[in-house]
């Protein structure tokens, strides 16, 4: 094995070894559901808002007037 093989072997179990923990801990899943509320509240604020909401009905109404 060549000296290039033998450091990506060495490389590798480390990151093995390095990879104790796979899972998220209970502080990054809570961390994770107030980013994914405080996401989806400016989203919300985004769509319901007056032009957004205007262009969102103009699209749909254009979607259900549409000939067959």
């Amino acid at each position: 094995m060549g000296v290039g093989m033998k450091r990506m072997s060495a490389w590798w179990r480390a990151r093995w070894a390095a990879r104790s923990d796979a899972g998220m801990t209970t502080s990054e899943y809570a961390m994770g559901t107030i980013a994914a509320a405080g996401f989806a509240t400016v989203l919300y604020k985004i769509v319901t808002s007056g032009s957004v909401s205007g262009a969102l009905e103009s699209v749909i109404g254009k979607a259900l007037d549409a000939p067959f």
